[in-house]
């Protein structure tokens, strides 16, 4: 497929922190994403929770689920706007490879217990993982991948952090968060297709999970105009019990509204913009973009699943045990950390002269290590520590 101008092209790409020599039959995007599916912190995704923690159902999305849902979504839309779909796939499948076991609540504790080191952010754990952390190649750390991938990858980042960063890369991936910068367009339609994804399916598995029902999400116009399309069209599944059918036809609907929704404004903005290449959309405001009457249909949506999801009493008491685990977890390795796995240990071995040097990378390898690990992994290795069984 022939890309657009302002598309991220391969053959332009920024490079690698490590020159490579470029593989023979695959692009340097695709490397990056074939990289990324072969690494072991992709693999744990598998295990991580998305909403409901994963001992609570083997149907409801877990961060890999998610991440495909994501990369899917990106592609259909890359193609109809001429971007490169391979970027947006590797970008799409590694924005969650920091991730903590738990979601969002064992990030929040994480970044609780780092608040005397620099706190704890998951997509900057994500460009530590790709950077640092996956060790697989005898030349260098992490999986060395291209800038753009990079860059997609790090979706937000704190002045102070962005800092940090161009000090130990100048120019860098940092670098677009000191002087106010967009990303590539393939990382802005990452950011938007996470935000349809987690939508579409949280919906699904709060249904399935029981917490909410079909009833509620009437007052959901964003759900609601589709359930009702779907019922007028085929009214015995309204009869059906469970109403499985209904439900995922009517999220299928507003999947392919927002899809084309975005499709559309996001054609018109660039055709009123008209970028020349990937340098200018970098100059511009955000183009991968909702119209005005989805956008806040989206954000309704959001606030609901706030309300009715992600504060029902049911997942604030599972979230409670999950921050209870990160922060134990925590607490018993910074003060022995001979419990941790020997080439944890050895970073903190290398420790600077300073004490205060010293106790900042003790905290971030314990960090790493937490971030690093399943929720299955994670219990077992509270209930080892502590003597505890949670989230049973």
């Amino acid at each position: 497929m022939q890309l657009a101008c302002y598309a991220c092209d391969p053959a332009h790409t920024r490079g690698r922190r490590y020159p490579q020599p470029p593989a023979p039959t695959r692009t340097d995007y695709q490397r990056d994403r074939d990289r990324i599916v072969h690494s072991t912190a992709f693999r744990r995704l598998v295990y991580k929770t998305q909403v409901f923690l994963n001992h609570e159902g083997d149907l409801f999305r877990t961060r890999l689920t998610h991440s495909l849902e994501v990369a899917q979504l990106g592609r259909s839309i890359a193609r109809t706007l001429q971007l490169n779909e391979d970027l947006v796939e590797a970008i799409a499948l590694a924005h969650d490879l920091g991730h903590t076991p738990f979601g969002h609540a064992g990030q929040d504790a994480l970044n609780a217990c780092m608040a005397n080191w620099g706190g704890f952010e998951h997509n900057l754990q994500s460009l530590r993982v790709v950077d640092w952390l996956e060790q697989r190649y005898p030349e260098f750390d992490g999986l060395n991948l291209t800038y753009e991938t990079r860059e997609g990858i790090l979706k937000h980042c704190s002045k102070q952090h962005a800092q940090e960063l161009v000090a130990q890369e100048p120019g860098g991936v940092g670098q677009r968060f000191l002087d106010g910068l967009q990303p590539g367009l393939e990382a802005q339609l990452c950011n938007l297709a996470d935000e349809i994804a987690y939508n579409a399916h949280d919906v699904d598995d709060d249904v399935r999970s029981g917490l909410i029902t079909l009833e509620q999400l009437q007052d959901v116009a964003l759900f609601h105009d589709y359930q009702q399309q779907v019922a007028d069209e085929f009214p015995k599944l309204l009869t059906e019990q469970p109403r499985r059918r209904l439900l995922h036809e009517s999220i299928r609907r507003m999947l392919s509204a927002q899809v084309y929704d975005v499709i559309n404004a996001t054609g018109n903005a660039l055709a009123q913009a008209a970028p020349a290449d990937v340098d200018a959309v970098r100059r511009l405001p955000a183009l991968v973009q909702f119209g005005a009457q989805m956008r806040e249909r989206s954000t309704a949506l959001k606030t609901f699943l706030m309300r009715h999801l992600y504060r029902h009493p049911q997942v604030v008491q599972s979230n409670d045990q999950a921050r209870q685990v990160v922060r134990e977890l925590f607490a018993v390795y910074l003060a022995t950390p001979q419990q941790l796995p020997e080439r944890y240990q050895q970073r903190i071995r290398q420790t600077p002269a300073t004490q205060h040097d010293a106790s900042g990378l003790k905290a971030r390898v314990v960090a790493d290590y937490i971030a690093g690990m399943t929720d299955r992994f994670a219990l077992r290795e509270h209930e080892r520590l502590t003597g505890q069984r949670l989230l049973a």
